[in-house]
């Protein structure tokens, strides 16, 4: 029995920070997943970028992060593995999986949605995702959405010129041969930025109403 508890107890020191050793391995896992999902996409080259190259790249510094992690668990003394509710994992999923199934045009079985593109799919991953932690709040996660949507859409369809979809097929429809489909683009990702910066300067408004409504109060008690 004091064999087996010694040996255990070896086993069990082998890894100082449990922590940071199982976030590691979970990254490596899932860099590896995105590489199996990305092997069908045609890479290209650096001078013509295939719609492969960016999954396929951010899934190797995805792995190679969380090898770096793991090893870091092993040699460096950290806090222990803690304990954690579902509700982060649970909501990232469903953000992920509305992603997913809106910015393309979906079916199973008798269900079938429109494709949206990511003008559409962007912010509500994003808003879904944001609720993973219990201080979400909605207007900071509505400036995020559309702020980082905007860069994604200039990023991806513009400078990178990669086939992601980016407006629902019926207004891609309605347009076609109207207006050319990059300033479209333009014109969009503008107007969501613009959008967001309208925001962002009416939360730091209210806010510094705020703190100047609680100062007055406070001098008179």
């Amino acid at each position: 029995m004091s064999d087996a508890s010694d040996g255990a107890r070896r086993t069990r020191s082998i890894v100082r920070a449990p922590q940071s050793f199982v976030a590691g391995i979970v990254l490596v896992l899932l860099g590896m997943f995105g590489m199996w999902a990305a092997s069908d996409l045609p890479r290209g080259t650096l001078g013509s970028m295939g719609p492969g190259m960016l999954p396929h790249w951010v899934a190797i510094g995805v792995a190679a992060c969380g090898g770096v992690l793991a090893v870091t668990g092993l040699v460096r003394e950290e806090a222990g593995l803690q304990t954690s509710g579902l509700r982060g994992p649970l909501i990232v999923v469903l953000a992920i999986l509305a992603f997913a199934v809106t910015i393309r045009p979906f079916a199973l079985g008798p269900f079938a949605s429109p494709g949206l593109g990511l003008i559409v799919a962007g912010p509500l991953a994003v808003i879904i995702g944001g609720y993973a932690t219990p201080e979400a709040r909605f207007r900071e996660l509505l400036i995020l959405a559309l702020l980082l949507t905007a860069g994604c859409m200039l990023l991806f369809g513009d400078l990178l010129n990669l086939p992601i979809p980016i407006f629902p097929t019926a207004l891609i429809e309605a347009a076609s041969g109207t207006i050319p489909s990059r300033v479209l683009l333009r014109l969009a990702a503008g107007a969501l930025a613009l959008a967001g910066l309208g925001l962002l300067a009416l939360e730091r408004r209210s806010t510094r109403r705020g703190r100047t409504d609680v100062a007055p109060h406070a001098m008179t008690t």
